[in-house]
């Protein structure tokens, strides 16, 4: 009430009367600016590929009212006179939401601009920049927001040098109540940084296979061939034998079969040059060898040996489907049997003593044996 009734004695009615229309026609001043330059950028944005226009247009968006609100009232406050207890605060208030304003603006423009680049990265299929940019907006915004609380405690007259001391006193601790989030954290790091496999990459880890989907600050999530997901833990990740499949060049295909053997030499040789025509009259392939193997127990075997020059899964197994099916052709008409798992026994002779013991002899009924006893 003092104050107020300060403010009343020194100023006239025309003075405060001036001083609150000057801050509400600065408010809608401010307004109106924003919403024109906001609307320009917009506009302007649908007509260039820079993403600069849009990253400004959402950080001017997100300028809070009681900011603009308060520097209005401070524009109001400078045409009337305040008591000498209170002058400075109006500018110490302001300065704390300038410093609360300035935060959301940083946060803001890296969030706008790690959306605006995830989304024409994912329009270009680049599983790196899908990688990267979650894990770079994660760690600029903690510090953006590190920044902010200490520069609003240290207007606040607290001694951020002995809190910034104590908080590494206290954040061993936290490291080690935490280390395996830590960890977490900064394998999520690595593999940005490293990038042993992106978004997008089929991987396999021990006895589980997917595609990458999503690389989180924690956890790593894969999309099985079955559709669960797969959920890793990016430390347990990095420490296990992971196979990148998107990563090949060529794919290598090892396979065989066996023929029966009755099979005659010159069939066997016309077969194995037949099986190299066959291979390379396939697209996309090379041929490394194919040759007669060697004597299974109970087939004559062969061993092919190639290379799909695409690494597509789908693409090989066209492939070796259009090369079976050319063998079963060539073998079919060319009478030639493929072999399949068997034993023969063959029996000359029995020994002697079987046949004293009243085994029969080949090709003869068993003798009974004879009876032994006495009837009562």
């Amino acid at each position: 009430m003092q104050t107020l009734q300060y403010i009343l004695n020194r100023n006239s009615i025309q003075e405060i009367i001036y001083a609150l229309g000057l801050a509400g026609i600065m408010l809608l001043a401010l307004l109106f600016v924003r919403r024109v330059v906001v609307t320009r950028l917009k506009r302007l944005s649908r007509l260039t590929v820079v993403i600069w226009d849009d990253v400004l247009a959402d950080v001017l968006e997100s300028t809070k009212l009681p900011f603009l609100v308060w520097l209005s009232v401070l524009a109001g406050l400078t045409q009337i006179v305040l008591p000498e207890s209170i002058r400075s605060l109006p500018f110490k208030a302001m300065m704390i939401l300038l410093i609360l304003q300035a935060g959301i603006w940083c946060s803001r423009a890296v969030s706008s601009w790690v959306g605006l680049r995830l989304a024409v990265s994912k329009e270009a299929g680049d599983g790196a920049a899908l990688t990267n940019f979650g894990v770079i907006s994660f760690i600029l915004r903690i510090v953006v927001w590190v920044v902010t609380l200490l520069l609003l405690l240290d207007n606040l007259g607290v001694n951020i040098t002995t809190l910034i001391a104590s908080l590494g006193i206290g954040g061993v601790a936290v490291a080690l109540a935490l280390q395996n989030v830590l960890g977490d954290l900064f394998a999520s790091l690595s593999i940005a940084i490293d990038k042993p496999f992106m978004v997008g990459d089929f991987i396999v880890v021990d006895s589980f296979s997917g595609t990458v989907k999503h690389v989180g600050l924690k956890t790593t999530r894969l999309q099985s061939l079955s559709g669960e997901e797969l959920v890793f833990s990016n430390n347990d990740l990095l420490k296990s034998r992971v196979r990148n499949f998107k990563r090949m060049n060529e794919r290598r295909i090892a396979f065989g079969f066996g023929v029966t053997y009755d099979t005659p030499p010159e069939v066997l040789l016309r077969l194995n040059e037949e099986i190299k025509a066959i291979v390379n009259r396939q697209s996309g392939v090379r041929l490394d060898r194919a040759h007669f193997k060697g004597l299974g127990a109970s087939s004559l075997d062969f061993e092919i040996v190639y290379y799909m020059l695409v690494p597509d899964y789908a693409a090989y197994m066209d492939t070796q489907q259009a090369i079976n099916l050319a063998l079963l052709e060539y073998c079919n008409a060319q009478g030639i049997g493929f072999a399949f798992p068997t034993q023969t026994l063959h029996v000359s002779s029995l020994p002697e003593p079987f046949v004293r013991a009243g085994a029969p002899e080949p090709g003869k009924a068993p003798v009974p044996a004879p009876q032994t006893g006495s009837d009562s």
